[in-house]
């Protein structure tokens, strides 16, 4: 089983087809999702994807583009929507200077908000890193000497520096389509890199659809590809890929049932 542990099922370009989609997810091998949340206050559709769909899990987080829009939300509201029992993250949240489509304070406060939610309930941080490597790594080691956390650094787009310093940290670190891109030798050896105990793969469907689908609108169920390439540049078999994401995903993401995972307790 392959998990896709980052997409966006809840956005408008899946509405139309959404039982589809995950139905190919399932016929290529992608056995569970995890479908991420970008604003707490339009929480009700991750809900409902999530009581739709037996192997679709969820977090909650805003996301650092609409960090200004949340800051009222406190961490106390995630930790209690995070009770639910398929919600198994928190975030997206972080910081992203390539857009600055929310001033860099609000984004810095309300990713520690969240990393406050992740510390008290225990379950990971999805983390969105772009363009923003040294205010990323002050304040994940400003927060982690506060006290460990268990988080992701999903769609890893960033530099060599803020991987080696999140694994350091005890930080996962999700490869997403961009491995496959042909330009992005950069991202592919940085995977070469990581510790095998540390790496995830992912979709950030509806996004960077990887090779042969680039250009497409991008799904669940071409996880697959990414892993192939991960498995290719590390000189594994698809098989080892999948094994030990998979593994990855049940040891960060706890409250998912290891057998939804098809794995043994």
């Amino acid at each position: 089983m392959i998990v896709d542990s980052h997409c966006h099922l809840d956005f408008k370009e899946f509405s139309a087809d959404r039982d589809a989609i995950v139905r190919r997810a399932k016929e290529a091998g992608v056995g569970a999702m995890v479908t991420i949340s970008t604003r707490v206050k339009e929480f009700d559709r991750i809900w409902e994807i999530v009581e739709t769909y037996d192997n679709v899990f969820g977090s909650v987080g805003t996301h650092p583009h609409n960090a200004d829009e949340e800051l009222d939300v406190s961490a106390e509201d995630l930790i209690r929507i995070a009770e639910h029992p398929k919600i198994v993250a928190i975030g997206e949240a972080g910081l992203d200077y390539h857009y600055d489509h929310a001033p860099h304070d609000a984004q810095a406060q309300g990713f520690r908000t969240h990393i406050a939610a992740a510390r008290e309930t225990g379950l990971p941080l999805v983390i969105h890193a772009r363009e923003a490597d040294e205010d990323m790594i002050r304040i994940l080691e400003d927060e982690s000497a506060k006290g460990a956390f268990p988080a992701v650094l999903h769609c890893y787009s960033s530099g060599a520096e803020l991987a080696r310093r999140g694994v350091a940290l005890g930080l996962y670190v999700s490869f997403s389509g961009i491995l496959t891109f042909k330009n992005s030798q950069n991202v592919r050896d940085i995977a070469m890199s990581v510790p095998d105990d540390r790496i995830l793969v992912e979709t950030d469907a509806p996004y960077l659809a990887p090779a042969p689908h680039r250009g497409q609108t991008n799904e669940p169920s071409y996880t697959v590809h990414t892993a192939q390439v991960l498995a290719d540049i590390r000189g594994w078999t698809f098989e080892k890929a999948a094994q030990c994401t998979t593994e990855n995903f049940a040891r960060l993401f706890t409250k998912v049932p290891r057998s939804a995972l098809g794995l043994s307790q």
